[in-house]
């Protein structure tokens, strides 16, 4: 399994599927930044950011956010 196959968090699906970003509110998928460390990619097609996640726990905070690539 690579790095893009492994999901970015060790959340049940349930917990996993009401992650949302605080920004817009879209939902957020899996996914690795430039560096391949897993990141939360917001769906919103106008405003994509990412959120790191660091030893398997998203942060979802408003200052972490960066434009997603």
């Amino acid at each position: 399994m690579t790095a893009t196959d492994r999901p970015a968090t060790d959340l049940e699906p349930w917990a996993r599927a009401l992650l949302r970003c605080p920004v817009t509110g879209a939902e957020l998928v899996d996914s690795v930044d430039g560096d391949g460390a897993p990141v939360l990619v917001s769906t919103d097609p106008d405003r994509p950011l990412a959120y790191p996640v660091l030893d398997g726990i998203p942060v979802l905070l408003v200052d972490e956010a960066r434009p997603a690539s």
